[in-house]
């Protein structure tokens, strides 16, 4: 992998690892997750600190994606993020990919091995990583803990033509806006108008 700015270190959440497939434990062992690509990509490792990097926390806390999101499963391993907090999940050996604004599930067709040969052989599309290309060339940073916020979101069709803008902001937050905005949005219908007020963004 190409980018790299954190790796997790030594392996201390063991109940997490032995829950995992063989080929998701061979990865952990190597390097015990991982921020590659600058930011365009995160795996999650078994660690308890720090919590951004928690698999544990993602897959059974209290923001766990299957308590938020309706398609997800408990059972789905929430292995890895993109750059703005779209996640990959492990569905047995499928990747799917969750569109954390809108909830919807896509079955990427490829096993986790196939996910990182692509992600390393095209990143930009395999990763989505036009937002952090566009945040770089302006002189952003994207660090370890980081997700870019974008607004307006992705999903909504706006009436000025201004490009979307972006920020780092902590992984939790981001996370957290977007798992807020979902609800609101989940149950509208296709074209519905909607007003943010300030503190929405």
């Amino acid at each position: 992998m190409k980018g790299i700015l954190f790796t997790g270190g030594e392996l201390t959440d063991l109940v997490t690892f032995a829950r995992l497939p063989v080929y998701l434990q061979t990865f952990l062992r190597e390097q015990n997750g991982v921020v590659a690509y600058f930011g365009g990509l995160h795996i999650r490792g078994c660690v308890a600190e720090p919590t951004w990097h928690s698999l544990d926390v993602a897959w059974h806390g209290e923001e766990a994606f299957w308590r938020t999101y309706d398609e997800v499963m408990e059972s789905d391993i929430p292995f890895g993020q993109d750059c703005v907090g779209n996640q990959f999940l492990l569905r047995g050996d499928a990747v799917l990919w969750l569109d954390t604004e809108t909830g919807e599930l896509a079955d990427l067709e490829v096993d986790f091995k196939h996910f990182l040969f692509g992600a390393e052989k095209f990143p930009m599309d395999a990763l989505s990583m036009e937002p952090l290309r566009a945040f770089q060339q302006g002189g952003g940073v994207l660090r370890p803990g980081q997700l870019l916020s974008v607004y307006p979101p992705f999903c909504m069709a706006t009436n000025n033509q201004q490009p979307a803008s972006t920020k780092a902001i902590s992984a939790a937050e981001r996370l957290a806006w977007l798992a807020n905005f979902y609800r609101q949005i989940k149950d509208l219908p296709d074209g519905q108008s909607i007003r943010f007020t300030p503190d929405q963004k």
